[in-house]
């Protein structure tokens, strides 16, 4: 098949082509999908998308025009693409449902280390000859009590990891998974709990409509004072402005986010000669306890090889007219 990938980035390219093995004829894009560029993918049968591509109704709709039949979306999200348009249209929709918890995992781990132990700010002052400790005091992990938030196979393992520091954890999960509890003392509870319980919260949900802006005014309200809060999921289940407030009052000690509400067009780029335009964002970035990387979370070698073979994976069934295991319209 001809597939035109958008927003495709080097560190991309090179794994995917080694899945492909010359097996479909890939056109590699480097703008995102959106109405003004579905053109690109003229001749195509299929397109592979990323998390911030627009396949939304109306891009569909031009997709639908000029004949692409498949969509292959390179992550575990999708919440970029309307599914009851594409099934309308009899779109073949797939994702990757599992190519490396680990990685978002461990990296959310790593964010609170950081942001705990003042490793960044602690790098800053060694390069500028400054060997003081006094700003540099964190907390043992240890006995802390840390609150999962969505608890599928990323939060799964985060807290895995959490119960070899010797934490407390409580999660909010749709669908309770006992084998946790038995394993690692995790306790299920409501929202409302854990905000009250917690001293550190991890966000591990997917975006929907019920998630979208779940930490906000009220739930950070009802947290500790102090309390660290780490994103490594969706940039919108938390409220920006709201988290802002929150900082600017002492309730949030510690803010780590590898994604932001509106990263789309902003993040996987470079911007560094440009003016920021994003007022939402230049304030965050002026707090000391706040940590931002552009959605990196899942960039390791075994993701990147793994999204490239489900990918590719996925073009392989509908080249050959079968359905995919991945298929997210049944």
């Amino acid at each position: 098949m001809k597939v035109a990938l958008y927003s495709m980035k080097p560190f991309e390219q090179v794994y995917l082509e080694q899945s492909n093995a010359k097996k479909h004829e890939l056109s590699f894009i480097k703008e995102a999908l959106s109405v003004e560029t579905a053109s690109l993918a003229q001749d195509c049968e299929a397109i592979a998308v990323f998390t911030n591509d627009d396949v939304s109704s109306k891009v569909l709709d031009k997709l639908n025009q000029i004949g692409v039949r498949h969509v292959a979306v390179r992550a575990a999200g999708y919440d970029q693409v309307d599914l009851k348009k594409a099934g309308e249209l009899k779109f073949n929709v797939g994702n990757v449902p599992e190519y490396s918890p680990y990685a978002i995992a461990e990296y959310a781990i790593a964010m609170i280390l950081a942001m705990n132990r003042k490793i960044i700010r602690a790098d800053h002052q060694v390069k500028d000859f400054n060997f003081s400790l006094d700003e540099l005091i964190g907390f043992d992990l240890y006995g802390k009590t840390v609150g999962i938030v969505g608890v599928g196979k990323i939060g799964a393992i985060a807290a895995k990891i959490l119960h070899g520091f010797g934490c407390k954890i409580l999660a909010v999960d749709i669908q309770p998974n006992l084998e946790l509890t038995e394993k690692y003392g995790l306790r299920y509870t409501t929202l409302e709990e854990l905000c009250k319980e917690s001293d550190i919260i991890s966000i591990h949900a997917p975006l929907t409509p019920d998630t979208k802006y779940l930490i906000n005014k009220n739930t950070l309200s009802q947290m500790k004072k102090g309390v660290m809060i780490v994103n490594t999921s969706r940039g919108a289940l938390l409220n920006t402005s709201d988290a802002i407030d929150a900082l600017k009052e002492g309730k949030i000690g510690y803010l780590g986010l590898d994604v932001y509400e509106k990263e789309k067009g902003l993040f996987f780029y470079d911007h560094s000669n440009e003016m920021m335009k994003d007022d939402l964002l230049s304030r965050l970035l002026t707090f000391k306890n706040v940590l931002v990387t552009g959605h990196q979370a899942f960039l390791t070698e075994n993701a990147l090889k793994n999204i490239a073979d489900a990918t590719i994976y996925n073009l392989d069934c509908w080249g050959k007219g079968e359905a995919s295991k991945y298929e997210l319209i049944k």
